[in-house]
């Protein structure tokens, strides 16, 4: 099934209760690409049914809504009175938090480093800039995979690999086309009905960010002559 049609991965993409859907891009994303790296590249096949699969479909779910859907009333995936994200153990952000922060990968790179080291500065990032320079650096999508499930609901712990290729540039730096993963733990607490209200990540940034500065330092006339390619919507 094509991404168009649906998507055998997430939820609430398509459908009569997404057609009143606010799109961030103006329209659902595609997935078909990073589907195939996904599907290319996965170092687990879950069985269907599988309570690994479950997860990990309502990760992928969760993370299309987090960064395509504009409006809270049309999270599907999350129970938004609730809701709170929380990296490496800082204090939860509700969702007004996270839109204060920017939103996009912004919550995700949250960083105790002082100014003049952040070569990427979620305080200086908003949603859509944060989206365009990942999207960029990784053109055909940056691929998510269950690797364990440590306990089920309502309290759902797991360990996670996110990977993709650094095909585009970076913050100024020439891609490399090498691979660039990372590993992390995740914790979802869920409801009766599988709403989650309450995520926490644990994992190095730097693993992320070390791996898109390794080339070489470019242009900004070039950077941006690159950057403006993507069609954000279809890339994942």
């Amino acid at each position: 099934m094509s991404g168009m049609e649906g998507d055998k991965y997430r939820s609430y993409l398509h459908g009569e209760d997404e057609l009143n859907t606010n799109w961030r891009y103006g329209g659902p994303p595609n997935y078909d690409i990073v589907n195939k790296l996904f599907e290319d590249e996965r170092t687990k096949v879950w069985p269907p049914g599988s309570l690994e699969e479950k997860v990990q479909n309502l990760v992928k779910s969760w993370e299309m809504e987090i960064f395509h859907k504009a409006s809270l009333e049309d999270f599907k995936t999350i129970d938004v009175n609730k809701y709170t994200f929380s990296l490496n153990g800082r204090k939860g952000l509700t969702m007004v938090e996270i839109k204060k922060v920017g939103g996009g990968y912004n919550p995700q790179l949250q960083t105790s480093l002082p100014e003049e080291l952040r070569c990427y500065d979620p305080e200086k990032e908003t949603h859509e800039s944060s989206h365009k320079a990942f999207v960029t650096a990784f053109p055909r999508g940056f691929a998510f995979e269950v690797l364990k499930v440590y306990t089920g609901p309502p309290e759902i712990v797991l360990k996670f690999r996110h990977w993709g290729y650094n095909e585009g540039p970076f913050k100024g730096h020439a891609p490399t086309g090498d691979l660039v993963e990372f590993y992390g733990i995740a914790i979802y607490q869920v409801d009766e009905d599988m709403k989650i209200g309450r995520v926490e990540f644990f994992y190095e940034r730097g693993e992320l960010l070390g791996g898109l500065l390794k080339g070489a330092a470019i242009e900004s006339s070039a950077m941006e002559a690159a950057s403006s390619c993507p069609i954000l919507r279809n890339t994942g």
